[in-house]
């Protein structure tokens, strides 16, 4: 039988890896500076583009989509080719892909920090970038399908059903998530609002875990552990088992992120069930790792990748155990809202993800560049130095969590123990100062490794793409197949893996989300509920500019302690004018929902001018250019416009009167200001912050008095 000679494309593979060693410093340092602002003020520099707020998301975004992203696609590039024995359908299409992404990373690195953000979590670029995302990854999947359709190999190895599965899982999640109306090229409003706002987002959150940072690293673990220790993968069957539980299980788990919430009880009920159900699957596959390198125990010692593949698996069996464990009800009223969830994700990312990209590049580089490894030692300096960076890391977080996690609902002699948040939080300073310290330690060994791989790179110089042949697949099929329908299905077994993919990802997300989007009888109606004034939605989206609710949450959740100690639970009514929701996921500080007339005017201005003239152990940043930055009111009629056409009650009048009505308002607030001895414009931004500050909650409080008013008058 005749063999077809040919090339791989291993460029792609070496821009990706690049990319990935690139981005990952550039992440990693970013994290350092913000878990050093969580406890030294002075570290936001004063200056807007800096400040926690604007550069969380710029870390977050840098780690998923940059680092880990463009470690996956060096991953899948390499073990595609070689699994379906063919060069990529199109060198054009996988550099649009290429430099497609690194275009996406540097407009999020610039709009992010700038405050142009949707502030949906993990999702927060604007509505251009996200179009391009989608541009770029149709690219990518056209090209990945083609090549499937073009391979030289009959049989689809796990590692490809993995691919697929998140090329179509993350099309998915991604297009649902993103759907926004906009109001210019730097604003959109989400076309969700509240409940159903949250309920979309933590679909998309929790699955971006599982489709960005859990699927393909799975589908390069089967392909590169067996390759590494040179013996098959310990049980296949277990892999396909592995793999269509895992898919069609984590899409039903997301509403644990939410539990305790204005969420109906019936989908944080599912979230459970479901999130405990994920561990069957995880374990198997990860048992499943560990059997195969235990065959290779004694070559570990020789093989940093070694090392680092069975230490990765260690900390995803770690986190899909927690995961679910943090599910629990019980479990989930202390750790949410706490450093308890932060140590969970860092332990998956810094352990599972980071190490993992190690273990391939360790193996990777040398194999494709024909070279050795620039100086092993080194690499288990990088190894230990890291791996105690994240134990000093998660550690103390998790300390930290649970300290403030029972601390908030300690209640003596039926008084809070502690009325004033920020007690708490000046209790767990302390081991943010560690955390600071471990990902320090952390960083410091992501250089070392970098450095070993680019000398690894510069020593090896320009090696050709790597030469193949195999049996053309069309040969394979006339050979080994007599039954016309069989030959049909296996030419088309990449379409129909996808389609099978996509129901199974599709039935959970149908199921829970549907209902909630075509349904308003979740709601808790608040009849009195109105629209945000002008002047309160452009303080609003102040707010998100600024990130705040990277550090505040806006839902008090059923609790008497916090009831306690902000005021009336959070009802799903209360955010029905909400886009988007939010309610954030950690609290550095206080929640805010009830905050509306708790304090007055001249305490906000003070606060934001400088906190800790009205709360002393604050580590806020000062906000004190709002002050002076005039507010932009070019597009508020466009953004009540926008609203509108959402469903939000504003009439032609008062969009055609938007600034007129502004402007009486914020002349309103800034008079009492200046009575109080403040000399403040009345068209800088900090009004507008006031504004809706001042208004958080007041519907929901006002709701809830008439409602005691009835009760009482009824008696």
């Amino acid at each position: 039988m005749s063999l077809e000679r040919f090339r791989y494309n291993d460029d792609i593979v070496k821009k990706f890896i690049i990319a990935t060693i690139i981005w990952g410093i550039v992440g990693m340092l970013v994290g350092v500076i913000i878990a050093i602002q969580l406890f030294f003020r002075p570290f936001n520099f004063d200056i807007p583009w800096l400040t926690f707020g604007r550069l969380r998301p710029l870390h977050t975004n840098a780690i998923i989509f940059a680092f880990c992203l463009n470690g996956v696609f060096a991953g899948i590039y390499h073990s595609s080719q070689r699994l379906l024995k063919t060069r990529m359908y199109s060198d054009f299409l996988s550099k649009v892909h290429f430099w497609g992404w690194q275009l996406i990373i540097v407009l999020a690195a610039i709009t992010l920090p700038l405050g142009i953000s949707t502030s949906k979590e993990y999702a927060e670029l604007e509505w251009p970038i996200a179009i391009l995302i989608t541009l770029v990854w149709v690219v990518f999947a056209f090209n990945y399908f083609m090549t499937i359709a073009v391979r030289r190999e009959k049989v689809l190895y796990v590692s490809i059903w993995f691919y697929i599965a998140t090329i179509i899982s993350i099309a998915l999640l991604h297009i649902v998530n993103h759907i926004s109306l906009p109001v210019s090229l730097f604003k959109s409003y989400s076309a969700y609002s509240g409940v159903r706002d949250a309920l979309v987002q933590w679909w998309y959150g929790h699955n971006a875990v599982a489709f960005v940072l859990t699927t393909p690293f799975l589908g390069m673990g089967y392909y590169y552990i067996p390759k590494l220790v040179n013996r098959p993968i310990y049980s296949y069957r277990l892999s396909i088992l592995h793999f269509w539980s895992l898919i069609f299980i984590y899409m039903w788990a997301g509403p644990h992120h939410l539990q305790y919430t204005a969420l109906p009880e019936w989908l944080q009920s599912l979230g459970v069930v479901f999130s405990v159900m994920l561990i069957a699957p995880s374990w198997g596959g990860g048992i499943n790792f560990i059997l195969t390198i235990k065959s290779a125990w004694k070559e570990m010692k020789d093989h940093p990748s070694i090392k680092f593949f069975l230490a990765a698996i260690i900390f995803y069996l770690i986190a899909t155990l927690e995961g679910p464990i943090l599910s629990f009800k019980d479990i989930n009223r202390v750790a949410h809202y706490t450093d308890w969830i932060i140590a969970h994700v860092h332990g998956g990312a810094l352990g599972w993800n980071g190490y993992l990209i190690f273990a391939m590049l360790y193996w990777l580089v040398p194999n494709i560049y024909k070279t050795t490894l620039y100086r092993k030692e080194l690499a288990n300096v990088h190894f230990w130095v890291s791996f105690i960076g994240i134990l000093v890391y998660i550690v103390p977080m998790w300390i930290a969590g649970i300290y403030l996690g029972f601390a908030r609902e300690s209640i003596t002699d039926g008084v809070l123990t502690y009325p004033n948040y920020m007690e708490m939080a000046k209790a767990i300073l302390p081991y943010h100062y560690i955390r600071a310290i471990g990902g320090s330690l952390y960083l410091i060994g992501f250089i070392v490794g970098s450095y070993i791989l680019f000398k690894t790179i510069r020593l090896a110089g320009k090696v050709p793409d790597t030469e193949a042949e195999a049996v053309p697949f069309s040969n394979i099929e006339h050979n080994k197949t007599t039954f016309g329908s069989l030959q049909k299905a296996a030419e088309n077994l990449g379409l129909v893996m996808g389609m099978l993919s996509l129901i199974a990802v599709s039935v959970g997300g149908i199921i829970q989300i549907l209902p909630i989007l075509i349904s308003h009888s979740t709601e808790e109606r608040i009849p009195t509920l109105k629209p945000y004034s002008p002047l309160e939605l452009e303080g609003r989206d102040i707010y998100i500019r600024e990130g705040c609710s990277n550090c505040h949450s806006q839902m008090v959740r059923t609790f008497k302690e916090e009831v306690m100690r902000y005021g009336p639970y959070s009802k799903a009514g209360e955010f029905e004018y909400d886009f988007p929701h939010l309610w954030g996921s950690k609290q550095t500080g206080p929640d805010l929902h009830r905050l509306g007339k708790k304090y007055g005017d001249l305490w906000h201005y003070n606060h934001m001018m400088d906190p800790t003239t009205m709360t002393p152990d604050s580590t806020m940043p000062k906000y004190d250019w709002l002050a002076k930055d005039l507010l932009n009111t070019s597009y508020t009629s466009d953004k009540m416009k926008v609203m509108a056409k959402l469903g939000v009650p504003y009439s032609a009048e008062e969009i055609e009167n938007a600034n007129a009505l502004l402007i009486k308002q914020a002349e309103e607030i800034q008079k009492g200001l200046v009575s109080q001895g403040v000399n403040i414009s009345s068209q800088s931004e900090m009004i507008a912050l006031i504004a809706y500050l001042q208004r958080l909650g007041v519907d929901g409080n006002t709701f809830e008095q008439s409602q005691k008013n009835k009760e009482e008058s009824k008696k």
